[in-house]
This record gives structure tokens, C-alpha cells and sequence, in this order.
């Protein structure tokens, strides 16, 4: 592995944040670092909310605005302009999920497209990105992944998400950016991964337009790539990858106990993160064929990373390989991997402050379960508050 810890940088790491700025994301993971907090935290936020009480500009002034770049595209425009003088992209990601009535199906669909429209010619947001079920209804996608027979209203409720997918998917070809497609719980995603599979074979002909998104928690996901890549070869297509660990490790998990089905998920975090390296390492092997976006806030994932492009002669910038992180979370990676010339994003989260909320719930408790983060957040925050100290 290195010997040069890039990540150790503090200095290049929280470069854009002022002392204040620090202090409230020191204060932030902080109080994200006690379990008991963030649980009783989450439930009397979500009531607050629902009760209409006054407490958004609470939420807007902690939590937000460390995770989230504003309600809107307009309020997230000193953010982009302000990461990429650091040489880090943004992908403008409209953070509403859950949503269950055609109209704002279609207005989501309406915003992703503003995204693009937004993201077309500027250099700093090469990305737009989307969540299947933003697209249509939860219930629908598992009944058309289960192969179960669809009315014909449902047929036509299907048609009108397929629509929705290919509409975004042209746009995206036409502006030159790339559309990242994120993924879902696995009782809904074989349904997902059908239609980017075939937005994939239509669209990617030249270049990898859309990307779906591997969830390497997944035992299953290495053999998945294997035969999309074979797909992808013998259908004359670009394969795109944004590769990740997961984001429903416990809802997956207390499903299977509850249903009595095998866990999709693996065993372990040793498991997870030799199955995500696994994955990496056989895309890093077949370079010619797949567009990878490696969405890690995995150190050692990181530095395997830049170990397999040294030793492949993959060039830093080279315009295959993307690295991501989210917003709030993990500049020690993002910024000084930038620095070093390689293709950085942030995941910037917009939209407004009770339709974000779950965004932030996951986030919170996300960081709760993986107690090694949170420390490590803290300890490079507090490492940069004495240095500037000093």
C-alpha cells in the first residue's frame, strides 16, 4: 500500500471551511457519535416537523447546511463555484424519496431535468444523477422485479417510469454529461437495473452516458458485473458503474429474518469491504469497456484505488476512473485526492428542508452504525482546529 498518507492532510482537507464553519461540523459529528442522541434526535425532528412547529431554521443553520447545498439549484451555485476552485465537481442531487402520487413523480422528473439543463457547459457538474423510485411508485417496481402480472393501469403506470428513465437518459446524451442512476432496496432493484440496463444498450454507444449503481454490500454483485460486462461487450455498449457499499444494510437484513429468506447482504464489514475491492479491482481489469465511479468513503478502498492505477499506469486524471464522497462527510478524501489531479465529485444534496429529511435521518444514523467514521471525522476536525490554532 502508500507510504504517502494523503489523507492525513488537514490542511488541504478543510481548506474552504472557516473556523466557524469547522467548530459546527466538529459540534455536528459530535453529538452524530452518541446513538442514543441520534435516535431520540431523529424521531422528535420528524414529529417536529409534521407538527409544523418551528424548528426548520434550527435545521437549516446545523445539519442541513453541513450535508445539504440549499432548497434549490440557485442556493447551491457559491458551493459548486466554491469546491471546484479545488478542483472538486459537484453532482446536484434532488434529495426527495418516498413519494407516491403521479404529479410529483412528474415533478421530480422535471427537476433532474433542470439539473441538466443547469449542469449542461459548466465544468464543474459533469453529473446529474436520480433514484429510481423518484420516478414512480416503490410498490410497482417490486411487483414488475418479482415478474408478477401488472394490470392495466399498472402497465401503463410502468410505461410512464420507463418514459420518464429514457427522457433524462437523452437529455443527459445531449448536454454531454454523465447521468448516474443510484440504487435502491434489492426487492425493487432487479426491477431498476432492467431499465438502466436498457437505457445502458441504447444510450451508451459512444460513451457511458448512464451508470447504475453496485451496492457491494451484496454478496451477489461481483457475478452481476461479470455477465453485464459480457452483456455489454456482446451488445456493443459502454458499461457505466458507480460502485458503493450500501445504504440499507438493516432494512435489508431485518426483511430476509422477517420473510425467511436468505440476506442479500454479506456477513461482515471484512466481507463488505473485500467484496467492494473485488469489484473495483475487476472493473480497474477491464478499463476498455467500463466507466467506473467509485464512491467510497472507505480509506483503505481509496488508496487500493490509487495503488492499482500506479501500478497500471492509469493516468490520475485519466477520464474513466470518477471518485465521489457526499457532501459533510469525508474531505480528508475528497480535496486532497483533487489536489493530486484526480476526477473528484461531491454528492450536494438540494431540495427543501422536511422532503430532505429522510436524505438527513439516513445520513445521521449511517454514521451512528459505522462508529470507525464518525471518530475518524472527529479526530481529523479536531487535528485542523489545533493546527490553526498553533
Amino acid at each position: 500500500m502508500l507510504e504517502n498518507k494523503i489523507f492525513e492532510d488537514t490542511k488541504t482537507a478543510f481548506a474552504l471551511k472557516s473556523d466557524s464553519e469547522l467548530d459546527r461540523a466538529y459540534f455536528l459529528f459530535k453529538m452524530i457519535s452518541v446513538q442514543p442522541l441520534v435516535r431520540v434526535g431523529t424521531a422528535v425532528t420528524r414529529f417536529a416537523l409534521n407538527a409544523k412547529l418551528p424548528v426548520e431554521k434550527l435545521i437549516r443553520a446545523t445539519v442541513f447546511d453541513h450535508f445539504c447545498g440549499g432548497v434549490s439549484v440557485e442556493d447551491c451555485k457559491d458551493t459548486i463555484q466554491k469546491m471546484h476552485t479545488k478542483n472538486v465537481h459537484s453532482v446536484l442531487d434532488f434529495s426527495v424519496e418516498g413519494e407516491e402520487e403521479e404529479s410529483l413523480f412528474d415533478a421530480a422528473l422535471e427537476k433532474v431535468s433542470n439539473v441538466i439543463d443547469f449542469s449542461e457547459d459548466k465544468k464543474a457538474m459533469p453529473f446529474s444523477v436520480f433514484k429510481p423510485s423518484g420516478f414512480g411508485r416503490f410498490e410497482i417496481f417490486q411487483k414488475v422485479g418479482a415478474r408478477k402480472e401488472l394490470s392495466t393501469s399498472e402497465e401503463k403506470e410502468w410505461q410512464r417510469i420507463r418514459e420518464r428513465f429514457d427522457r433524462v437518459c437523452a437529455q443527459a446524451e445531449a448536454a454531454g454529461i454523465y447521468l448516474l442512476v443510484d440504487a435502491e432496496e434489492s426487492w425493487m432493484q432487479d426491477a431498476a437495473d432492467r431499465l438502466v440496463e436498457e437505457m445502458m444498450e441504447k444510450y451508451n454507444k459512444e460513451r457511458a452516458v448512464v451508470s447504475n449503481t453496485i451496492q457491494c454490500y451484496r454478496w451477489d454483485r461481483l457475478d452481476y458485473v461479470k455477465v453485464l460486462h459480457q452483456d455489454a461487450i456482446k451488445k456493443n455498449y459502454k458499461l457505466g458503474l458507480k460502485i458503493v457499499r450500501g445504504a440499507y444494510m438493516e432494512k435489508e437484513r431485518k426483511r430476509a429474518d422477517e420473510l425467511n429468506y436468505d440476506s442479500p447482504i454479506c456477513r461482515d464489514k471484512f466481507e463488505t469491504d473485500a467484496h467492494f475491492n473485488a469489484v473495483m479491482s475487476y472493473i480497474f481489469d477491464h478499463l476498455e469497456d467500463i466507466w467506473m465511479f467509485i464512491g467510497s468513503h472507505n480509506e483503505e478502498s481509496n488508496y487500493l484505488a490509487i495503488e492499482l492505477m500506479r501500478q497500471k499506469e492509469i493516468a490520475n486524471n485519466d477520464p474513466r476512473v470518477w471518485f465521489g464522497q457526499l457532501y459533510g462527510m469525508s474531505d480528508h478524501i475528497s480535496f486532497n485526492m483533487a489536489a493530486e489531479g484526480y476526477n473528484v465529485a461531491k454528492y450536494l444534496p438540494f431540495g427543501p428542508v422536511k422532503n430532505v429529511m429522510p436524505y438527513l435521518m439516513r445520513r445521521a444514523e449511517e454514521n451512528t452504525s459505522v462508529a470507525g467514521q464518525t471518530n475518524r471525522e472527529l479526530t481529523l476536525l479536531k487535528k485542523e482546529r489545533k493546527r490553526r490554532d498553533d
